[in-house]
This record gives C-alpha cells, structure tokens and sequence, in this order.
C-alpha cells in the first residue's frame, strides 16, 4: 500500500512539472513519436521517450531530432546544462568525465583544446556550480570563463 501511495505521489508530482513547463525538450520523443504535443501527457511521454532513449546527446551533437538551435552549438550547450546539471558538476569538479567530454562536443571544442575547456572550467567550478546556481547561471558562467581564455574563445561564436 504504501509503495502505491509513493508512485501516486510521484506520478503526479511528475505530472504537475511538466503541466507547469510542457516543454519536452529535444529528442526522439520530441521530434519523432510525439511531434505535435499539445496537451500534457503527450509531453511527460515525450519527455520520458527522450529521457529513456538516451539519444539527447546524439540530437544536439547532430543538429537532428528537433535539436537544431538557431544560435548553434552554444544554444544547445545551453540546453545540454540544464538536461545534465548534477552529473555535469561531477565531472567538472573531477575536471574530466562523460558529461563534461559531451558538454566540449556539444560546443565543437577541438580534441586539442579539450584540456583547456576542462581546466578552465574546473578552475571556475564555484561560479558555475554555486550553491544558488541554475542552469542559466551556469551557461553564463562557462561562457565567461571560456572568454578570459584564448584557445577558447574561437567556440563562442
């Protein structure tokens, strides 16, 4: 009874996000399964394909699956934040990871460059990921601290 109580309470929590903010995001759910979401189970399944099916990623390094942005790469760094916030903060304290090396391909950071994309993140780890941080807050300061150095600063754009 009470793991039946649990999952009600979760499923509608759930459900009130993403009634809340419908948006699905990018993805196979998004773009293929359910492209003409509009009410708001449609959405939490969209949501969900796209979470399940792991393909995210793909779709913002590809420029496929609806995660084509019209500010390029940077947009859906944007987006790749706010989809990975915590495992990203992870990785970057560590200065190395999966999220972190998807984050550098999502951005087009060149393999000779990788090193410095992850110091210069690592070394702006508490402006990124401050106990008041968001997603945008986070981006913002990525940006920032790719632009105090050189080899980064060709990836904003």
């Amino acid at each position: 009874m009470k793991k039946l109580i649990a999952g009600a309470i979760l499923v509608s929590s759930s459900t009130l996000a993403f009634a809340a903010n419908p948006y699905a995001g990018c993805g196979l759910g998004s773009a293929v399964v359910f492209p003409d979401a509009n009410e708001w189970h449609e959405h939490v399944l969209a949501a969900t394909t796209n979470g399940t099916s792991g393909n995210q990623t793909f779709g913002m390094t590809s420029g496929t699956l609806g995660c084509e942005g019209a500010n390029g790469p940077l947009k859906l760094a944007q987006q790749f934040i706010d989809d990975n916030m915590d495992q990203l903060a992870l990785d970057v304290a560590k200065g190395e990871g999966e999220t972190l090396a998807a984050l550098a391909e999502v951005i087009g950071v060149e393999a000779q460059d990788s090193t410095a994309f992850n110091h210069a993140l690592q070394s702006n780890f508490d402006s990124m990921f401050s106990a008041e941080a968001t997603s945008a807050t986070a981006y913002e300061a990525m940006t920032d601290a790719m632009a105090s150095d050189a080899s980064l600063q060709k990836y904003l754009g």
